[in-house]
């Protein structure tokens, strides 16, 4: 007795080695209703049956010979179309259709093209589904491969003949490998050609000449010529001529006109001049009789009561009447129209009648025909002196309508210049030398035009100061109604303004005033650079020479720089057209100013001392806050990330010590925080103690107007050079 098949790995259990063992299930919850959901299920663990063949659910072509993505995807939207025929012998019938087949599931559909009155039931024969292969091979269903053309396909015991495919299948399957047949023709069916032949004899013979209008239709659909035309009435030789308007249609030759009527001309006459028809150019020699002016003409063959009515087109023509209509090309500006006998001068044309007329016919010529005088220039209309009562505004809205209404305000203007206010100083223009000594401040608001007038108060001058004149419109002085008020523009270093029975010249502006007028140049034309720079281009050459003199003489040590008193000198001097407010200009346009360099040390001491004074020493958080805008880790912000930074824990630095730190510590990507941070922080790195001086240096300083800083020196030789065109050198002088 041999032991092998006891022996290890010499077993008869036909389970050793498998790993499911799961029943498959034919009843499962649809709906929460059992159902059954399968018949061809395999048995324990996905193993068939004895004797069980498990259908394919669809096309499954080996990886190794295709793409890796699924059939839905790689196919989808792809059809193979081919064209085919099925007989039918009770009667004899040759049906044709169409087979699609979708690659993407192996779905099939079959569908008849639709006939009229053909009684048979036609179009989809075949619903998109799988369709099994005829038996004994039932358990399958039809694959691309089982298509050709010339060649014959059974669905549910009906034979198709797959005749011609489209370019899109023959080239799918000549990529597949599959050698295509030669196109199969189509077998001859009576039925159809009994068909054929009847429609044809049934089908209405066509008119006698062909009269399609539907490209003109569609090409010139609701485009409408406008001529404007008039008339002289030859039975009232004492009337003025009569305006018209000529309405041409383009779709259908139509011609419309309608008569310009004013209320105030009393002519009781009808709108309507014209109803819409074709006009033609001249009077017919007898009315038409009804009908008579169709395009088409029938006559009736029989004409008995006993053998009834036949009619037939007229293709002789026999009835027809001749008649020439207006068309387009037949109107132009200065020709006439015969309007059943009233000659109707076309005058003038719209734009897009111009438009068309050049693009068709080349017309360029489009002068208008004057025939009525021009219209009498009404009279000024004169307004009535202002009476005081109210403002000037509520005492002329009076006078433009019966009801009266609030005038309007821009507020437009008052939302965006609402914040703004330009400063000026002034004194007083008067041969009294007291009077001469008052200094005032004047405000002018730009959002709605108004000014106010404060007096500076001095020591020992007798005059208390304080408000001269409240908030209000100025008007200027010797106007006519309505008044003229003062605006921005006629306020700059140099004017004179009359105020309250005084007057006061502008002699300086704030900081402020100047940059706003200098960065709205557009607005105020005494701050433009270049409208200043042309006046001096414009100035003669003896002038010119003269101003090369002195600015040489000026300066002996050739540094081409001069103080601005006496560049400003120079000019007012000269007379060259320039108000004091331009030289202002011009000297902050070209103005040296060459301030010290600051001392980081000295800077950061204060920054300390003030937040030792402050009692600031949260510097932990500041820290974490910088930290946390940095996502990089390298030690880097924006500058303007690090000042909202600042402001958001109130950081007690003034903004000029601040903006000056930050400005120090500013490279070319951003600012280095851990040194800023390091520098400021008096707990750690505690500096040493700061003059009083120095604080003030950084504290006041800051607050006080640039304007004479800004204007201390001035390169005169760049006005030479890029003005005058002339050149510095002190030789060329002498």
């Amino acid at each position: 007795m041999s032991s092998l098949p006891f022996l290890p790995g010499n077993s008869f259990d036909l389970h050793l080695g498998r790993e499911r063992f799961h029943k498959s299930q034919h009843f499962a919850l649809v709906e929460g209703l059992p159902k059954l959901v399968g018949l061809e299920k395999p048995g324990i663990g996905g193993e068939p049956l004895p004797g069980q063949k498990i259908k394919a659910a669809h096309s499954v072509y080996p990886k190794v010979d295709g793409s890796h993505v699924p059939s839905w995807l790689a196919f989808d939207k792809q059809v193979l179309c081919f064209e085919a025929y099925f007989k039918e012998e009770e009667p004899y019938q040759i049906r044709k259709c169409k087979v699609y087949f979708y690659p993407e599931d192996d779905t099939i559909k079959v569908v008849e093209p639709v006939c009229k009155n053909s009684g048979i039931p036609q179009g989809t024969l075949i619903y998109r589904h799988r369709i099994p292969l005829p038996p004994p091979n039932d358990d399958q269903y039809y694959k691309v491969f089982h298509f050709n053309i010339n060649q014959q396909v059974v669905f549910y015991c009906r034979t198709f003949t797959l005749t011609n495919c489209d370019t899109f299948t023959r080239d799918f399957l000549t990529r597949l490998g599959v050698q295509l047949n030669d196109p199969a023709p189509v077998p001859d069916d009576p039925y159809s050609r009994q068909r054929q032949q009847f429609e044809k004899n049934t089908k209405p013979i066509p008119p006698y000449e062909k009269n399609n209008k539907l490209r003109q239709f569609l090409d010139y659909d609701r485009q409408v010529l406008r001529f404007y035309c008039f008339w002289n009435d030859q039975e009232d030789p004492s009337a003025k001529p009569r305006e018209l308007i000529l309405h041409y249609f383009l779709f259908d030759d139509t011609i419309q006109i309608h008569e310009v009527t004013s209320a105030k001309a009393g002519n009781k006459s009808a709108v309507k001049f014209l109803q819409r028809r074709k006009l033609p150019k001249s009077l017919p020699a007898q009315v038409d009789q009804l009908g008579g002016d169709t395009e088409s003409i029938l006559l009736n063959v029989l004409g008995s009561d006993g053998l009834g009515n036949r009619f037939m087109a007229d293709r002789l023509k026999t009835g027809a009447v001749k008649q020439d209509f207006y068309k387009d090309c037949d109107l132009r500006i200065g020709g006439e129209v015969n309007v059943w006998g009233r000659r109707v001068l076309i005058a003038d044309c719209d734009e897009f009648t111009k438009q068309y007329y050049r693009f068709k016919y080349g017309i360029e010529d489009f002068t208008p025909v004057k025939y009525k005088l021009p219209p009498t220039p009404k009279p000024p209309k004169t307004l009535p002196p202002y009476n005081g009562f109210g403002s000037e505004e509520d005492s002329l809205s009076s006078c433009y309508g019966i009801q009266l209404r609030r005038p309007r305000k821009d507020l437009q203007s008052f939302l965006e210049k609402d914040s703004i206010v330009l400063k000026f100083r002034a004194k007083m223009k008067t041969d009294d030398g007291d009077e001469r000594k008052r200094k005032f401040v004047i405000y002018f608001y730009p959002c709605d035009g108004t000014m106010s007038v404060y007096e500076l108060s001095l020591k020992s001058s007798g005059m208390p100061g304080g408000k001269f004149l409240r908030r209000s419109v100025v008007k200027k002085p010797g106007q006519s109604k309505p008044s003229e008020r003062y605006t921005a523009q006629d306020l700059y270093v140099g004017a004179e303004l009359h105020i309250s029975g005084q007057t006061f010249t502008l002699v300086n502006a704030d900081e402020y005033t100047l940059k706003y007028m200098e960065q709205h140049a557009e607005e105020f034309s005494k701050a433009n650079t270049g409208i200043i720079l042309s006046k001096l281009r414009s100035i003669p050459e003896d002038k010119k020479s003269e101003i090369k003199k002195f600015l040489t003489l000026s300066d002996p040590n050739n540094t081409g720089q001069i103080s601005y008193e006496s560049f400003r000198n120079m000019l007012m001097d000269l007379d060259c057209g320039l108000v004091d407010h331009e030289v202002l200009v011009l000297g902050r346009t070209f103005s040296e100013q060459q301030q010290p360099e600051d001392d980081v040390a000295l800077m950061l001491a204060v920054a300390q001392d003030t937040l030792r004074r402050k009692l600031y020493d949260d510097f932990q958080s500041l820290t974490l806050a910088f930290n946390k805008q940095d996502p990089l880790k390298n030690g880097r912000i924006p500058r303007k990330m690090a000042w909202n930074i600042c402001e958001s824990v109130h950081l007690p630095v003034s903004e000029n010590l601040l903006g000056t730190l930050l400005t120090k510590f500013e490279g070319a990507d951003g600012i280095d925080y851990q040194a800023f941070l390091a520098g400021i922080n008096w707990v750690e790195h505690p500096a040493s103690p700061v003059k009083y001086e120095d604080i003030l240096r950084f504290e006041v300083n800051a607050r006080v107007g640039a304007v004479e800083a800004g204007r201390r020196n001035v390169n005169y030789s760049a006005v030479l050079q890029d003005v005058l065109n002339l050149s510095s050198n002190c030789k060329d002088a002498e």
